[in-house]
């Protein structure tokens, strides 16, 4: 289609594959220092906002958030967590984030955090076309790449840039464009998933609830005082159609149940899904005049909560170095982001990994290998050394020059 007319052509700095948040932040930040971009996404608005995703966000991600204008939202309707609980044989362990390090996270869906961008965007008059369709990616080893698409209305349209940012997603095409032979894939695929529910119900505890039991794992999280995300460690090929609510809620409850008499609050079931676990990571970020952030790099498995704040982490130290790359430090400045925004990505690789590893029962696994992670656990639950750095890679590492 690269040699087929088009109806329109913009030109403008950046152009911005994907507006789910890193796009949108992305786009904001450059906003802000008067970089005007264009952020294109296959998907409708409806359809992100209504796509429930993980709703853990680091004290710095949700400083961000108020601090560059986005919205101050999340102080009003989000939900400051100084800890986690780990139930260990039935046993509660509470991890104290700002006794052991002095941070929080937040509880705040990503829909909302979404939404906050979307309507940042619209309020400073930023464009964004939602349910596109067509995007090819063109010279991108030119300093003039151009982006083209097709319009909900059938339209024809071109974007000239000097950049091209990749935000779109796990199943990003951006990444493709790289030539096989020069990028580098790393990745895992896990044994297990995570069998995952909507309920209407009340808030069964304070803050998530991380369960290891001989029934298997569960986590506890929640949504808002009516509605709660929980999920429990299951086979990557469940189908979710063998689970009536009945079977779920007991699941749950084996699962939890402990020598305090915790119980699950119980409610409909609106939503039920099957997540599976895989970790991934593209080597470069950036190939010629287009760059990757977020999920479209890199993914971790969800336990961790470090998916999306990896994405804001990526943007923000892109539009940083991208500033630079569009003034007089020239595209050079941009060699920074790779190795910026990896050192924080292998960490999160590793604390996802190690976090899911050490609560989740491995297929096949044998009596040593049970009674080895159950020390695991006592070595983090029982000494402040393992509690200060569970708590430590939960709440992140704060956003510096190199870091």
């Amino acid at each position: 289609m690269a040699g087929t007319t088009v109806d329109t052509i913009a030109s403008v700095p950046v152009a911005v594959i994907g507006a789910g948040p890193a796009g949108l932040m992305l786009a904001h930040l450059l906003g802000r220092a008067g970089v005007e971009t264009i952020v294109i996404d296959t998907r409708t608005r409806h359809e992100i906002e209504t796509t429930q995703r993980a709703g853990i966000l680091e004290a710095d991600v949700a400083r961000d958030l108020v601090d560059t204008g986005v919205s101050d939202r999340i102080l009003r309707d989000g939900h400051e967590h100084a800890g986690v609980e780990l139930r260990v044989d039935g046993r509660p362990h509470r991890i104290d984030f700002q006794e052991l390090v002095g941070a929080s996270v937040w509880l705040y869906p990503q829909t909302d955090v979404f939404v906050d961008l979307a309507n940042a965007r619209d309020r400073d008059g930023g464009t964004v076309h939602f349910g596109i369709r067509d995007t090819e990616v063109l010279d991108i080893t030119t300093d003039a790449p151009r982006v083209r698409y097709t319009s909900p209305d059938g339209a024809r349209h071109e974007i000239r840039a000097r950049y091209v940012v990749g935000a779109d997603g796990s199943r990003s095409m951006c990444r493709d464009l790289m030539p096989e032979d020069r990028r580098v894939r790393y990745g895992k695929e896990y044994p297990f998933a995570w069998f995952g529910i909507l309920a209407e119900a009340p808030m069964s505890a304070p803050e998530l609830v991380y369960a290891h039991s001989e029934h298997g794992f569960a986590l506890i999280s929640q949504r808002t005082e009516t509605v709660q995300r929980m999920y429990f460690q299951c086979g990557p090929d469940e189908s979710v159609d063998a689970w009536s609510d009945d079977r779920i809620w007991e699941t749950l409850q084996a699962r939890v149940a402990g020598h305090d008499g915790f119980r699950l609050k119980e409610g409909t079931i609106t939503e039920k899904t099957v997540l599976r676990f895989r970790s991934f990571v593209q080597q470069p970020m950036r190939w010629g005049s287009m760059v990757l952030a977020g999920d479209a790099a890199h993914t971790v498995p969800p336990t961790g909560a470090r998916g999306l704040n990896l994405a804001l982490h990526d943007v923000k130290v892109l539009a940083e170095v991208m500033l630079r790359a569009l003034g007089d430090a020239g595209e050079a400045a941009l060699e920074e982001y790779q190795s910026r925004a990896l050192q924080r990505v292998w960490r999160a690789q590793n604390f996802s990994y190690w976090m899911t590893r050490l609560l989740h029962t491995e297929p096949g696994g044998t009596p040593y290998d049970l009674r080895r992670q159950l020390g695991e656990l006592d070595n983090v639950v029982g000494t402040r050394a393992g509690r200060g750095y569970l708590a430590e890679q939960y709440t992140g590492w704060p956003t510096r020059p190199g870091n």
